[in-house]
């Protein structure tokens, strides 16, 4: 039967041979030559007889083994057949102590003296300008309320929307009644040459005439008519003898109206001033909820920044704290000789860099608060600046997806940047009305109905200027004053109708022409202004919708880190109270912790900040907050 070795088993088996072998050679090499062991070891020198011996017996001397060397002073002999190193050789031995003398005890090893240094003071976190007894805890509800009454930029929108109703009531002030008056007096001394010009002997004719003619029109806002209503009324006293009535009382009564038949008569210039600036005004209503939602959006920020900032600078004061208690048992340790000083450097330099962090989160704190005051406060010296604004609201977090089809929706129904464009397209459709109806002809037509009356007293003869009266008698009706003046006037005796067309046809009227080429072409333009408006007003919704979506998946992350960084820390420092960790490590824990409760406080700042902007996406800040704008749009 065969047996297969192989070579591997060949090589291990001559190395056990060799290790055998040497082993058994060394141990040979060590083990010294038999010699003959003395009775007694004897002191070289005479002879000396041992006692017990047999007198005239002789001992042979003693011989000392061989192969065996002198022995150092100090140095213990090693017995026969024990085998020595050279070191265990040069060993040196205790000196016996004679009796009765002292042994002494080694002396104490002598330490520095380390005293237990205090805890060093926390840094200063007074901030300038502010006062600690003047503290105003604000809710976000309080703030928009304070913005939507104070805030500088809404009272220009404002006045804006104010100044445009001045501008719709002047124009509409041309439909005002006109009342106009003009009273006269008009006195005249004419020479006369011809003897039927009823001159006196002085060869002179004298008039003089009161006149009183007060007059009201007005226009009409529909159908672009108009009317007017006079009333002439002349007393004229002269010395004429021709004149069989002196004085004379002479009233007319007139109305006059116009009415456009073609153009004009559906819109003219007023009324199509008046339709824009009606347009204009409830462009500037939707600029001012534009501006009011801009301006709640702001404060939303600025208040949810201001939260996160002074919780951050809370957070950064629990992380300096927790160093602060590290140092303290740091120093209790090296204080009893547990631990080397040098850790206190350790301990001071992450000391260090935490107050820098917390210094930097109380700068972060003035930052925000200073951005929300200045969209709260209506002039720098109000005394609010110096006080401490609390936030009492906290984030709050829907995990609910967003529903971005509605938000969408909303935001094409209720943007006013959207509104604005469509206000601005129906006033192009008034243009095109107005200057399309300018290139028509004119037809007015005109009507007149007018009544006079004529009264005086009879004519009296004065011989000391050579009056004489004419022999003809006037009609008793005309004999009165201006009592019978004004019977005769509303008797309709003597009156005047008129009823006319005026036209006018333009041959070419090229300005009507351009004005309404220009405004069809504002109108292209208008619709490419439209499409562009609602494609930015979508990427914005869909822009913050993701925001929101984003931040509210990082708030469960980052909840989830937090938790899993506290479970860590407790586990550090257990590890860290029997010994088994560093404060190196410590460290690290204790600042991953501080970052995560930072990263889940900044999320959810971001989901509320990002859930303001969707609102101001969509418009529907307003609705959300219970705002509510009055309409100022007659």
């Amino acid at each position: 039967m065969s047996i297969l070795v192989s070579r591997n088993h060949v090589n291990r088996l001559l190395c056990c041979a060799l290790f055998i072998a040497a082993t058994a050679v060394a141990g040979w090499a060590q083990v010294p030559s038999a010699s003959p062991t003395p009775n007694a070891a004897t002191p070289p020198g005479p002879e000396t007889q041992n006692p017990t011996a047999p007198p005239a017996t002789q001992q042979p001397a003693p011989q000392t083994p061989p192969a065996v060397p002198p022995v150092a002073p100090g140095v213990q002999p090693v017995a026969p057949g024990v085998t020595t190193t050279p070191q265990q050789q040069s060993l040196p031995l205790p000196t016996p102590v004679p009796e009765g003398s002292i042994t002494e005890e080694p002396p104490t090893p002598l330490f520095p003296t380390i005293e237990q240094r205090p805890l060093p003071p926390l840094p200063n976190l007074t901030r300038l300008g502010v006062t600690s007894d003047n503290t105003i805890a604000l809710s976000l509800n309080d703030a928009i309320k304070r913005a939507l009454q104070n805030n500088n930029d809404i009272e220009v929108a404002r006045d804006d929307v104010r100044f445009a109703e001045t501008q719709l009531r002047s124009l509409e002030g041309v439909y005002d009644p006109i009342f106009s008056i003009t009273p006269q007096y008009d006195k005249r001394i004419t020479p006369q040459t011809s003897i039927f010009s009823g001159a006196t002997s002085t060869g002179t004719t004298s008039q003089t005439v009161y006149t009183l003619s007060p007059t009201i029109s007005k226009a009409f806002s529909y159908g672009g008519g108009q009317y007017q209503l006079s009333f002439a009324n002349t007393k004229t006293i002269t010395n004429a003898t021709s004149s069989t009535l002196n004085p004379i009382y002479a009233s007319n009564l007139a109305l006059s109206f116009t009415q456009p038949l073609w153009r004009n008569r559906s819109v003219d210039s007023n009324r199509h001033q008046i339709r824009v600036q009606k347009k204009r005004l409830e462009q500037s209503d939707a600029d001012f909820r534009q501006r009011t939602i801009d301006v709640i959006s702001q404060v939303q920020s600025a208040y949810w920044d201001l939260a996160f900032a002074l919780r951050d600078q809370q957070i950064q004061l629990a992380n300096l704290n927790l160093t602060r208690e590290n140092l303290r048992v740091v120093e209790a340790q090296i204080s009893v000789g547990v631990v080397a000083p040098l850790q206190r450097a350790e301990v001071l330099t992450e000391m260090a860099t935490r107050e820098s962090a917390l210094l930097t989160a109380t700068q972060t704190v003035s930052t925000a608060e200073n951005t929300l005051k200045q969209l709260l406060l209506k002039d720098s010296t109000s005394p609010e600046w110096s006080a401490q604004v609390t936030p009492t609201d906290t984030p709050t977090v829907d995990l609910n997806p967003v529903d971005l089809n509605g938000a969408i929706t909303e935001a094409r129904k209720n943007r006013p940047d959207l509104q604005r464009l469509r206000i601005q397209r129906e006033i192009n459709d008034l243009d095109v009305q107005f200057f399309k109806n300018q290139t028509k002809p004119q037809f007015d037509l005109q009507a007149t109905l007018a009544t006079t009356g004529l009264a005086g007293a009879r004519c009296v003869p004065d011989p000391a200027i050579g009056k004489t009266c004419p022999t003809a008698t006037p009609p008793a009706d005309l004999v009165g004053g201006y009592g019978q003046d004004l019977n005769n006037l509303f008797g309709f005796s003597t009156r005047n109708v008129s009823v006319g067309v005026a036209i006018q046809i333009p041959l070419r009227n090229q300005t009507a022409k351009a004005n309404l080429a220009g405004a069809r072409i504002q109108r292209e333009q208008l619709e490419a202004s439209m499409r562009s408006q609602e494609q930015v007003a979508e990427v914005d919704v869909r822009n913050s919708a993701q925001a929101v979506e984003s931040a509210r998946l990082r708030v469960v992350t980052a909840r989830t880190a937090r938790e899993n960084a506290e479970v860590q820390l407790q586990g550090e420092q257990r590890l860290y109270a029997v010994g088994r960790s560093t404060t190196f490590l410590l460290f690290q824990r204790e600042n991953a912790l501080a970052n995560a409760r930072d990263q889940e406080l900044r999320a959810e700042t971001d989901y509320n900040k990002a859930r303001s902007s969707l609102q101001r996406a969509t418009s529907t800040t307003l609705r959300v907050n219970n705002v509510v704008v009055d309409a100022t749009t007659p």
